[in-house]
């Protein structure tokens, strides 16, 4: 008889899958205008960001929609304890950002979505999160709600059953970088092999376009 756990595991992959599949209806390796080729795909029409609330290191209430300020906002959904790719992809993404010039440096904020919040309390994310960048945003909420915000970007989140541990069995979550603009939709996403030249090129393009 197949084991809850595998069960469980099942199901995530199932999800990813279907989340794969709502990705590759969008575009990649093209800026869709006719303009410099990037490495992201582009999303075209863009997701709709979605304005449920979450909260941020510092206990406040965080939206990916009213409090992100910046004219670019790249979005991460990964849990402290990933043990290859979310810190693969945050220290990569930070090369790129080195790359950038200090004008455009400051117009574009991170934000990092834990995926495990009952292991990601507030003080573990702003330490994880401090080894990278300290301006790096980490923000939190019930899985629930993370699950939604996640899909409406295209990223697929498992909404697991809670272990003994108190921590979720996440069996797979999406690896992709979304880009968030000015108005509230994400029309870029990259995926998780990357390069840090990769991300500077394409966030300098997005930065010239905004």
């Amino acid at each position: 008889m197949r084991s809850p756990r595998r069960s469980r595991t099942a199901r995530a992959l199932a999800g990813a899958l279907a989340a794969g599949l709502l990705l590759a209806g969008c575009s990649g390796g093209d800026d869709g205008g006719g303009g410099a080729a990037t490495t992201g795909s582009v999303v075209e029409p863009p997701f709709d960001v979605a304005s449920a609330p979450l909260t941020d290191t510092d206990g406040r209430a965080f939206s990916l929609t009213e409090d992100t300020d910046a004219r670019l906002t790249l979005v991460f959904f990964g849990y402290t304890q990933c043990p290859d790719i979310c810190p693969l992809v945050m220290q990569t993404l930070t090369s790129g950002l080195s790359k950038l010039t200090d004008a455009e440096r400051e117009q574009v904020e991170v934000v990092f979505v834990t995926t495990d919040p009952a292991t990601d309390e507030a003080a573990v994310l702003r330490d994880y999160l401090d080894r990278f960048d300290p301006s790096y945003v980490g923000v939190r909420g019930d899985l629930d709600t993370t699950v939604e915000v996640a899909r409406s970007v295209g990223v697929f989140v498992a909404d697991g059953e809670q272990l003994d541990s108190g921590g979720y069995d996440l069996g797979s979550h999406g690896t992709y970088l979304i880009a968030v603009d000015g108005n509230d939709q994400a029309p870029m996403f990259w995926r998780q092999d990357t390069s840090a030249a990769e991300y500077a090129a394409d966030i300098s393009s997005l930065l010239g376009d905004a």
